[in-house]
């Protein structure tokens, strides 16, 4: 059983692929906020994931970003993450985001414990849908 307390952590270098302008989500050559969730996302998934039965997994459903410093091509990225709060299948954490000079991000952050092969046919049957 999950509890509050479980810690993660996830880390990323800066390269230009992960920048705002590669991302589309801006014009400068800094690591994108979109790059940056995603990071949030890993560590919290990843904290988790060995505490789960053999066919569960967690979905991302919210995240709040306050991102909140820029950084530049080649640095190192790293985030903290802990599990504060689970109620039937859903967690909640908390994550802090982080380069060599300051912290860049806070968020918190939502998922869901699902049934992977469930969750994976009830996304597919929308393809039967679209026919």
């Amino acid at each position: 059983m999950l509890t509050p307390g479980i810690k993660g952590h996830a880390a990323l270098r800066v390269t230009t692929e992960n920048t705002a302008l590669a991302m589309g989500s801006g014009e400068l050559p800094v690591l994108a906020t979109p790059a940056v969730a995603a990071l949030i996302e890993k560590a919290c998934w990843q904290s988790v994931a060995s505490e789960l039965e053999l066919d569960q997994g967690t979905v991302g459903t919210a995240l709040t970003v306050a991102h909140t410093a820029p950084t530049p091509v080649g640095m190192i990225v790293q985030c903290d993450c802990e599990l504060i709060a689970v109620e039937d299948r859903r967690l909640r954490f908390t994550a802090r985001v982080y380069d060599d000079v300051t912290q860049i991000a806070s968020a918190t952050h939502e998922r869901y414990i699902v049934g992977n092969d469930r969750f994976t046919r009830k996304a597919n049957s929308k393809r039967t849908a679209e026919a």
